[in-house]
């Protein structure tokens, strides 16, 4: 994963008060740490909620390291279980739960320079002990509509599973929907349906798949799910380079960053976002019920996709960066008179 440059974040530093305030979540916690040496760019997160290993914790090593993922118990942070997939992947970035098993999304998305033609997503068996599923699992090639972009986020929709890919922006990603049934042995076109934060590191569906959580290096957003209304924002505890989260059922989410021996943060939903996302009565969970809509294609109008440049975070620190250097230049210049 690249870091933004220093002179990026100086500015977003700079901004900060200018931006909306996000909601504290009330009794986060350290949950673990992961104690494997292998663990040092966690990038993805996933709780596992059915199947054999069910309960416990999977994540996979950022760019640079082979195709695997780490299977964790959170009561010890060790790792229990370790898959094999590949040899060689290009740019590992997300991961996400299967609907059903004890399985998980490997998402080989990552394109910095957005100079790849095409990424990839890998299902992968996961389990305690140690898996070589090389040569015996599927892979699949996404192309986006628009053009080659950069992504950190992959979500599945758990009634549905329709694959769901986020790209990362610094002032925004778009939001994509895979084809509802992929094409192994051809290229799986991935449509835009609307918009995100910026500089999302990943994504997760809640159960019922009517809202999702996006997070950033600070805080988590859930957006209604199609329709991708902002409805609540929460502050996440303080890391290093936070890349993953998980969704505990309707509870909270857990939280992940890169660097060895990092902790895995417990974190509570709020009062009010608990009663923003609990599941509808009588609301289906069957994963083999229909699709929704997945939304109409958008184009480069910021109107059309729905962004407001006046709610931006990310346009309210670059504002307010901009009026801090231009008030210390005017304050320099007088001081020099």
């Amino acid at each position: 994963m690249r870091r933004l440059a220093p002179a990026l974040v100086g500015l977003a530093a700079l901004g900060l008060a200018a931006a909306p305030v996000a909601a504290a979540a009330p009794g986060r916690t350290e949950l673990f740490t992961f104690t494997d040496p292998a663990i040092t760019e966690s990038s993805g997160l996933v709780l596992l909620a059915s199947g054999a290993a069910s309960g416990l914790v999977v994540t996979t090593n950022d760019s640079g390291d082979t195709g695997r993922v780490f299977v964790v118990d959170p009561a010890t942070g060790d790792t229990v279980g370790t898959t094999t997939w590949s040899d060689d992947p290009v740019d590992v970035e997300a991961l996400a739960p299967a609907v059903r098993g004890s399985r998980v999304w490997v998402a080989d998305i990552g394109d910095n320079n957005a100079v790849r033609s095409s990424v990839q997503v890998t299902r992968v068996p996961v389990a305690r002990g140690d898996l070589d599923a090389r040569g015996d699992v599927t892979t699949y090639t996404l192309v986006y509509a628009d053009g080659a972009r950069d992504a950190e986020s992959l979500l599945v929709h758990p009634v549905t599973g329709r694959l769901v890919v986020m790209s990362k922006g610094l002032l925004g990603g778009y939001v994509y929907t895979a084809p509802e049934r992929l094409d192994a042995g051809a290229e799986n076109e991935l449509e835009p349906v609307g918009t995100t934060i910026g500089i999302a590191t990943d994504a997760a569906f809640l159960p019922d798949g009517r809202h999702l959580v996006v997070r950033d290096y600070s805080r988590a957003v859930v957006y209604t799910w199609p329709g991708l209304e902002q409805v609540a924002r929460v502050d996440l505890p303080e890391q290093d380079q936070g890349e993953g989260i998980a969704v505990d059922g309707y509870r909270g989410v857990l939280v992940s960053s890169e660097g060895a021996g990092s902790p895995v943060w417990e974190v509570p939903w709020p009062a009010d976002v608990r009663r923003e996302v609990r599941p509808e009565r009588g609301a289906t969970t069957d994963p083999t019920a229909s699709p929704e809509p997945a939304g109409s294609l958008l184009d480069d109008d910021p109107e059309a996709i729905g962004w407001d440049p006046l709610t931006s975070p990310w346009v309210w620190l670059v504002l307010g960066g901009t009026a801090a250097v231009v008030a210390l230049s005017v304050a320099t210049g007088r001081r020099r008179r």
